[in-house]
């Protein structure tokens, strides 16, 4: 390998390089996985004939050999034998080397949109953790006047009946305090140990039984080969337990009432394996954790899919809305994130998380 193509080979993006004839001289790691090839099949091949647009993409590429400019071509299929064309934007940049003058960067259409939804999400997490810090900062003040002034106000009441709604005052006032706290809690800095991801799910899975006895069944399939993390132990237990949490509480509202002999267990299952060259919000990583909770209830509401880690936001009636907020940040914490494919009788929430 060329030294002048050394740092590509760490670029989380696919990369060849062509010379002037269009024939790829260098492509790294990245390009492999996306191209399905090696490199010994990659090198000293034409590059126009692997895509199905010749003509289109041949025009771009002499485009920018001639006039030393910068072209981006979108929706180039990349015909992979045996198997379905993939569907990639190319961008093409002029470069200044003479027997190599062309770069060519490569990303999958699919891959492109999930970036760009994670970069959403992750500006919108920030905004609505900060919004929602200093709502909860101005709405504290004024509860501990409200509970102390029910107090004092409890002690001059003479009819023990009355007492009953200073009583509504105080409960509700901390009610609202608790839920203050949570929503300031999560700004700690993360405690970083190694841990192992079956140990956390073995903890979430006996939490998960306890509270929903005899009503949801939770099948475990683990890769035993996932090597263990850096991670902060506590706030991936919780990340994790609000996730099967949500799972559990959506299975149930699919079943028959409790107390009826004919109903049946919803099911669960915590899934783990390693991902190989991921992606996360634009950084690359050699190896990821994958660690799916799978559920066969009804599915998220549509109205929701696309706000549902937001703070406040519930699926369910009495819900406070916090629990995949949370859990979105302590896995954002670890420089992860969680995604979410849902139709009715199979949901999956999928955490990745950077190994080494």
């Amino acid at each position: 390998m060329s030294a002048a193509f050394t740092g590509l080979e760490l670029l989380p993006t696919a990369v060849a390089v062509l010379d002037e004839e269009f024939v790829v001289r260098y492509a790294n790691q990245a390009a492999e996985n996306v191209l399905d090839a090696g490199l010994k099949s990659l090198l000293n091949q034409p590059f126009v004939p692997l895509f199905a647009e010749q003509d289109e993409l041949r025009q771009t590429l002499e485009d920018a050999l001639a006039n030393h400019w910068d072209y981006s071509a979108r929706n180039i299929n990349y015909l992979r034998p045996n198997h379905d064309p993939v569907a990639l934007v190319a961008m093409v940049a002029h470069i200044v080397l003479p027997e190599t003058p062309l770069l060519i960067e490569l990303r999958p259409i699919e891959q492109q949109l999930r970036i760009a939804r994670e970069e959403r999400m992750i500006d919108q997490q920030a905004a609505n953790r900060e919004l929602i810090r200093n709502l909860a900062h101005e709405i504290k003040n004024p509860l501990g006047g409200l509970r102390g002034s029910a107090q004092l106000l409890e002690r001059e009441l003479d009819k023990p009946e009355l007492k009953e709604y200073t009583q509504v005052i105080i409960k509700e006032a901390d009610r609202l305090q608790a839920l203050m706290d949570r929503l300031l809690t999560p700004h700690r800095t993360p405690r970083l140990a190694p841990l192992n991801i079956h140990e956390i799910l073995e903890r979430v899975r006996s939490l998960i039984l306890a509270e929903f006895v005899d009503r949801v069944a939770i099948r475990r399939n683990y890769d035993v080969s996932v090597p263990d993390l850096i991670g902060d132990k506590e706030q991936l237990i919780q990340a994790t337990l609000n996730i099967a949490r949500n799972a559990a509480q959506a299975v149930l509202s699919g079943l028959a009432p409790k107390g009826n002999a004919t109903r049946a267990k919803g099911t669960i299952e915590l899934r783990t394996r390693i991902a190989r060259q991921v992606t996360i919000v634009r950084q690359r990583h050699k190896l990821a954790l994958e660690l799916q909770v799978i559920d066969d209830g009804p599915g998220v509401a549509q109205d929701i899919r696309d706000k549902m880690f937001n703070p406040l936001v519930s699926g369910r009636e009495g819900g406070s809305g916090l629990g995949l907020s949370l859990a979105q940040t302590f896995i954002q914490y670890h420089r992860g994130m969680i995604e979410c494919e849902s139709r009715p009788g199979r949901t999956v929430f999928t955490i990745l998380l950077p190994l080494g």
